[in-house]
């Protein structure tokens, strides 16, 4: 049986990348891990246009591993190495040396030191980016490596979205910048003057529109701190305030019902029903009160009685059923003591045995983000209980320390959750590893309450997308998606402020220096701001001057070689920015901003002109014609059932129109960016994916 034409295309373009020339000039970076914060930066990298003509990309994964979400390895356009070990020989396998960037995103902090530690062996130059959750392991992983090493965290910076969310607030992302602090808030909550600039208008019909062009209609703002506190910790308040007392009566009646199975109780219960009848009986026929009744049914039940042969028959039937009730009466109870005694350890044990409670959170999984969320609820003095399988998660220790009750089980089954009084809790944060558990716990949990807010995490976001429209669960949140920005920015060394979660979205604030000869330089203000997708909300001029915020910033003014520009932006925005601001590419000509018909100046080359990997990007529009891409070499390799036209391939290095232009052509480019969610790579989306241009032969 012939070959299929897509196994061929595969096969030539491995081929092709065995062949490449190591005089390539665009960089090369190796992404080592296979969850889905890889499958996110892998996938950020090949459709990244910076720097022009794109970066190349090489994926290291394990022989044998199974995707909770998007799998990695199935990207158009990387090179994928199999190793089961991060070692050197797999380091020099993937083309480490010479590299501009090595990312270490496997959730093992010992696995990516010891890699980093190989990865220096091989090229001490290379930046690293390595993901920790051990905070004091990564300070001291800062301190060891020789190599420029950026250590991060992804559950540290995904768990604000978590809390508010589970506190049904806005995120309360904050940070420093120069003098001023700036956070997330609703725009009811701060003062007019206050708001520096509109970060989401929210709408049932139309969803989440980012960076909106109407500033004073959005609902979401960033806003200067001026002490008031933000929205997250004013919920805890509320809900330390409004937390009910416990219920002693309904914690005994619970502590009772734990200390004995069911079908001892049953015997039990059967017993003294009939001790009881017979006691009524003797009542009657000795003619006796009801007390000296009491008396003697005690008495023949638990020591015996005297023969006594002149009773009536009916009489001395009573007594020996009477003694035999006794006879099984003593081993139940027996049985009852020790049985509840056990029950009693083991609920202790697994934490089982709590008191009932009523406003409270509850966190299942204690992994990565379930400690960070269970850390920072505890910070807001908010009760929380945690749930996971395994009775020393990695946050037990944490769990005791803040004095955290922990209860061993499976969250999907109900007397787990009943155990931990999901009934009566404020809200419900499942962040455990596996989807299909996160989704049977939510949909248990929502049997026992049908209006019990649920924040549900979701490695595959399709998936999450159409559980929330069908079960309209909650709130779904991607820890790789939240995070995935940050990474990408210090493994291109771009200066990245922070990341901003808005829903399912992520914003990264920016600054940007401005080149001597890009095409901001000597352009006013304006065409920076971009609505949808780039805000500036400082200017900090060339030679350290004072930093110019929003409240004083003028669209008239012109930007200079030297300026840096705050920015909140979307990936693809901060992508066109960088390339107006990158130095322009030698031997190209410009012309200069404001002379219209004047004649073009030439950009003249110099020895120390050409750029390195890890150097600034270029405007796309002076790029030198690309060669041709792993896609045309494998659809017109030997053997490809389907040849391409590089015509019908599409471009890289397309720049967004000035603001006089239309909108449509704006909205046009981006419009992928625009409905950019955390969700797996979709076959149509794998067909707009595309490998970055090849440089011509023999460059």
């Amino acid at each position: 049986m012939a070959e299929p034409w897509r196994d061929r295309a595969r096969r030539a373009v491995e081929w092709n990348w065995r062949l490449r020339s190591a005089g390539d000039p665009r960089p090369h970076y190796v992404v080592c891990g296979k969850d889905a914060l890889a499958y996110y930066v892998a996938r950020a990298m090949l459709e990244s246009e910076l720097p022009v003509g794109g970066a190349r990309v090489t994926v290291v994964v394990p022989e044998r591993y199974r995707s909770n979400g998007p799998d990695v390895a199935a990207l158009r356009g990387v090179r994928v190495v199999r190793s089961d070990r991060l070692d050197v020989d797999t380091f020099e396998a993937a083309g480490l040396a010479g590299a501009a960037g090595l990312a270490l995103l496997n959730q093992d902090d010992v696995g990516n030191l010891h890699a980093a530690l190989c990865a220096q062996a091989v090229d001490q130059r290379v930046r690293q980016v390595l993901r920790m959750f051990n905070g004091t392991l990564a300070d001291g992983v800062r301190k060891l490596l020789k190599a420029p090493v950026e250590v991060l965290s992804d559950a540290e910076m995904a768990a604000p979205a978590f809390v508010a969310a589970a506190l049904n607030e806005v995120d309360p992302s904050s940070f420093q910048h120069r003098d001023k602090t700036l956070r997330v808030a609703r725009r009811a909550d701060v003062r007019p003057q206050d708001v520096v600039c509109a970060l989401a208008h929210l709408t049932e019909a139309q969803g989440v529109e980012l960076l909106p062009a109407e500033q004073a209609g959005a609902d979401l703002v960033l806003a200067e701190a001026t002490g008031q506190p933000p929205g997250t910790e004013v919920a805890a308040r509320r809900l330390v305030r409004a937390r009910r007392r416990r219920r002693p009566v309904a914690v005994l009646m619970r502590a009772v019902r734990g200390f004995a199975t069911r079908k001892i109780g049953i015997a039990v219960m059967l017993v003294l029903a009939l001790i009881a009848v017979l006691g009524a009986l003797i009542s009657r026929a000795e003619n006796v009160s009801p007390l000296e009744a009491l008396y003697l049914t005690l008495v023949t039940t638990l020591s015996g009685a005297d023969p006594d042969t002149g009773k009536p028959p009916d009489a001395q039937i009573m007594q020996v059923v009477l003694n035999l009730a006794g006879l099984a009466l003593i081993p139940l109870i027996t049985a009852v003591v020790v049985d509840g005694i056990v029950n009693a350890r083991l609920a202790l044990h697994t934490g089982r045995l709590q008191p009932a409670r009523a406003g409270h959170v509850v966190v299942i999984g204690l992994g990565n983000v379930g400690t960070r969320v269970m850390a920072q609820l505890r910070e807001y003095d908010v009760e929380v209980v945690a749930i996971d399988k395994d009775p020393e998660p990695r946050g037990a220790a944490l769990a005791r320390q803040l004095e955290v009750p922990l209860i061993v089980g499976d969250a999907a089954l109900p007397e787990t959750l009943v155990a931990a009084s999901v009934a009566e809790c404020q809200a419900l944060v499942v962040a455990s590893t596996d989807d299909v558990a996160n989704l049977e716990a939510a949909l248990t949990a929502r049997d026992l309450r049908n209006d019990l807010r649920v924040v549900l995490r979701f490695f595959d976001g399709d998936f999450a997308e159409r559980v929330e429209e069908t079960f309209a669960l909650g709130v779904s949140r991607s820890v790789s998606y939240l995070a995935a920005p940050a990474f990408i920015g210090a493994l291109t060394e771009r200066a990245v402020i922070t990341t901003i979660p808005v829903d399912r979205h992520a914003l990264p604030v920016a600054e940007v220096p401005v080149a001597a000869g890009s095409e901001l330089d000597g352009r006013p203000l304006d065409v920076v701001n971009r609505d949808g997708q780039v805000r500036l909300i400082a200017r900090t001029p060339a030679g350290g001057g004072k930093t110019i915020w929003w409240k004083d910033l003028d669209p008239r003014q012109v930007i200079f070689a030297g300026d840096r520009l705050t920015v909140v932006a979307r990936r693809r925005g901060l992508d066109w920015l960088t390339r107006q601001c990158a130095p322009p590419v030698p031997g190209r000509t410009l012309t200069p901003p404001g002379h219209v018909g004047s004649v073009p100046r030439p950009v003249p080359a110099s020895p120390g002109a050409a750029r390195s990997a890890g150097s600034l990007p270029v405007p796309a529009e002076h790029a030198s014609p690309a060669g041709p891409s792993d896609q045309e070499v494998a659809a017109s390799a030997p053997g490809a059932a389907h040849p391409v036209s590089p015509s019908r391939l599409p471009t890289v290095g397309a720049v967004p129109p000035a603001q006089g232009a239309g909108v449509d052509e704006w909205s046009g480019q981006l419009a992928d960016d625009a409905r950019l969610r955390d969700e797996p790579d979709s076959r149509a989306h794998r067909a707009s994916i595309h490998e970055p241009p090849r440089a011509p032969r023999g460059a």
